[in-house]
């Protein structure tokens, strides 16, 4: 399965300009009371590297694993560094799947304008458009992780509501001037996350393989139902 040519993500969708942001600061952090930067374990020389490796080496493990079955041992021996770095950089094995797999490949501020930005009888084609371009850019992989982790940790579970459901969905809805704001962001994410079940977890085919145009041709009617059409409830907020 490739990338659609015609819709290459960028850096704010693939979320590299804010892990460069995190990993700024994250480097500047580690110091000892007398302000002096602690001598640095593992086979990598470079703090930077060492950090790079980590969130690697943990997006494939969990991907594989899920949260339950990925080890910090595991992740530090995929990675080539001492497990001991994991504490240092990430605080342990939670902080390590927050910045590598709750750091989703999306940047809701940027999704909610791209999704807003066009007619609104058209929004439902361009937010299957944008989650597939997005996700089909790394194979699935952090959607997949995260999806292979809810329900070894309640963080996996919380970020698929709030980023999906509250921080994309119900406000594209409220922006509409949509009523029934809850439910219709809610029906979005059933579709949105049972389509990235589809095509990157379960691999369902034709649809795991089949190209994005083609996609969003077949699924974006209904999606735009629930976002702007009759569901069936009476209008009260």
């Amino acid at each position: 399965m490739r990338p659609d040519p015609g819709h290459a993500p960028d850096a704010a969708l693939t979320g590299d300009a804010a892990q460069e942001s995190d990993a700024g600061q994250e480097e500047s952090a580690p110091q000892d009371p007398g302000g002096v930067r602690p001598r640095r374990r593992g086979r990598r020389p470079a703090g930077e590297d060492t950090r790079a490796a980590l969130l690697a080496a943990a997006r494939a493990e969990f991907i594989e694993q899920g949260y339950d079955g990925a080890t910090v041992r595991a992740i530090a021996r995929r990675a080539g560094v001492d497990p001991a770095m994991v504490n240092h950089w990430f605080g342990g094995k939670e902080g390590l799947f927050t910045a590598s797999v709750i750091r989703l490949p999306i940047r809701p501020s940027e999704i909610i304008r791209r999704l807003l930005d066009g007619p609104p009888d058209a929004v439902g084609e361009r937010m299957v458009r944008t989650f597939l371009t997005v996700w089909d850019a790394s194979g699935g992989g952090q959607f997949t992780a995260l999806v292979r982790s809810v329900t070894g940790t309640e963080m996996a579970a919380t970020a698929l509501r709030e980023v999906f459901v509250r921080k994309v969905f119900r406000r594209v809805v409220d922006e509409l001037g949509m009523a029934q704001g809850d439910l219709r962001a809610t029906l979005c994410g059933s579709q949105i996350v049972g389509l990235g079940m589809a095509r990157y977890v379960l691999k369902l085919e034709p649809l795991a393989s089949t190209d994005i145009e083609t996609v969003v041709t077949a699924i974006a009617p209904n999606l735009q139902r629930y976002i702007t059409g009759d569901i069936g409830v009476a209008d009260g907020g």
